[in-house]
């Protein structure tokens, strides 16, 4: 069969989805990038937020037109969406022939042949090479998304998670990867559905992630990218205290790699063995992602998130004491239930203080089977779009002031492709820059066929944007 996929959502969803790629392939089956000749359909969906619900539905009923008029015999449907309405999809989208959720990654080889859901399924509440990524969303369709309040509570939460000897295929660019050191979240914060979805937290023995961090820096794979729920608390659910600082130090020694980067890191389990091996290890990368999402003490109480205003300040002093240079990335909601004025002039004061290199804002969305989901979401829409806006100004203002004092400075890049800009333009990022979700450098002055996807080259730092960089090469 000829199987065409599309990974929506965040990096965790991509490996899943290169998962059921590997797993596909290992099975004999051809992978297509046009969506149009393919026999079998995958759309691997989320289910985050209302935007990234309507995103989903909108690919599936898109993709569920090429079964009705194009070479598409079997549509499948996975992913965190498939595990929150199961049911309803079927129901209101009956040109899907299989829904797997997301402790069903493995059952993808029976769902492309099979001629109905996988037995015993459990009812349960970015272009890439070989993927399809969408990232906007296509023509809306509302009346068939799947009404609020009627998703089932999971029996049984997702317990699956792969390790270095499943088959995976990369979706991204051969220079970098995402490994999943974890799965599932134990917290209980009040807006987020990902524990339903997920399930609880379960690390991977690190024999596992090492032996898969070198079988991808054999295959070319130069920065690996560490990825969980919560990333830092590694190994803290198998009682192995300082396990993700030990895991830092053994993927140091790996040959082959060059940047090891950490993302999703969570404020109270942060802790000095961490941060000491971010210092020493020279392949670890100074960059620390680490969503707060509030800074006045109310609302973070009322998001049940367990760190305060002090504590946070006091928190990212130790960061930036412990390493020097570090890069600090996070993100904000605005627009939570019983948000104030005051309380996002609080924020806007703590992104003053901070002086973070990276912000992400998003506001808030009223998601059933959160416990918000009980308290009136009274931000109107207006609001909400209005705070983000005005946090996001302040956040502009204040890079544009950090990056115009780096011109001049000449520092170590490494080459993502060419840049849609112009032909003779090339995308790049520095080790304080992240793939697809931070700022980047646009290199110049060079011919791109010197300089290959995956080059590290040093440059001189020549201009400054409202976020991006411009160098030349030295």
């Amino acid at each position: 069969m000829k199987i065409g996929l599309i990974s929506l959502g965040c990096p965790k969803n991509l490996v899943d989805s290169e998962v059921m790629l590997g797993l596909a392939q290992q099975a004999g089956h051809e992978l297509t990038q046009d969506a149009a000749s393919a026999d079998v359909l995958v759309v691997n969906t989320c289910a985050f937020i209302d935007k990234a619900k309507q995103e989903s539905i909108d690919t599936i009923l898109e993709m569920a037109q090429l079964k009705t008029s194009g070479a598409c015999r079997r549509l499948i449907v996975t992913g965190c969406m498939a595990e929150r309405y199961r049911d309803e999809l079927k129901a209101q989208i009956p040109e899907i022939d299989a829904v797997l959720g997301t402790g069903e990654v493995p059952e993808i080889v029976g769902a492309i042949g099979a001629g109905c859901v996988v037995p015993g399924a459990v009812q349960s509440a970015s272009a890439a090479p070989l993927a399809f990524h969408r990232s906007a969303p296509g023509t809306q369709h509302h009346a068939r998304h799947p009404a609020p309040g009627t998703q089932h509570p999971a029996p049984v939460l997702p317990t699956y998670l792969y390790d270095a000897d499943t088959p995976r295929l990369l979706a991204t660019p051969k220079h970098y990867a995402y490994v999943k050191i974890a799965e599932g979240c134990d917290y209980k914060c009040a807006f987020c559905i990902i524990p339903k979805l997920r399930g609880e937290y379960r690390s991977r023995p690190s024999e596992s992630i090492v032996r898969e961090a070198r079988a991808l820096a054999a295959r070319g794979v130069k920065e690996l990218l560490l990825i969980s729920q919560d990333t830092t608390f590694y190994g803290i659910d198998r009682n192995e205290r300082g396990a993700l600082a030990r895991l830092l130090r053994e993927l140091n020694t790996v040959d082959g790699l060059e940047w090891i980067r950490l993302l999703y890191l969570y404020p109270t389990t942060i802790d000095d063995d961490t941060l000491a091996a971010m210092a020493e290890c020279d392949k670890v990368c100074k960059y620390i992602d680490l969503p707060l999402q509030h800074a006045s003490n109310p609302i973070l109480k009322k998001m049940k998130r367990p760190g305060t205003r002090q504590g946070y300040d006091a928190l990212l002093s130790r960061i930036r004491e412990r390493v020097p240079g570090v890069a600090l990335r996070t993100t904000f909601i605005v627009g939570f239930p019983g948000e104030t004025d005051a309380d996002v002039a609080e924020l806007s004061a703590f992104i003053k203080d901070h002086a973070f290199d990276h912000v992400g804002v998003f506001t808030y969305s009223h998601e059933e089977g959160t416990s918000a989901y009980a308290v009136d979401d009274d931000v109107p829409a207006a609001a909400k779009a209005s705070r983000r806006a005005r946090v996001m100004g302040l956040q502009k203002r204040l890079a544009r002031e950090r990056l115009r004092a780096r011109v001049g400075e000449r520092t170590r890049v490494i080459v993502d492709g060419p840049s849609s800009e112009h032909e003779l333009i090339l995308r790049a990022r520095l080790a304080t820059q992240a793939p697809d979700i931070d700022a980047c450098v646009y290199l110049t002055e060079c011919d791109p066929s010197t300089y290959r996807t995956g080059a590290f080259v040093d440059v001189e730092i020549v201009d400054a944007r409202e976020y991006d960089l411009v160098a030349r090469p030295v």
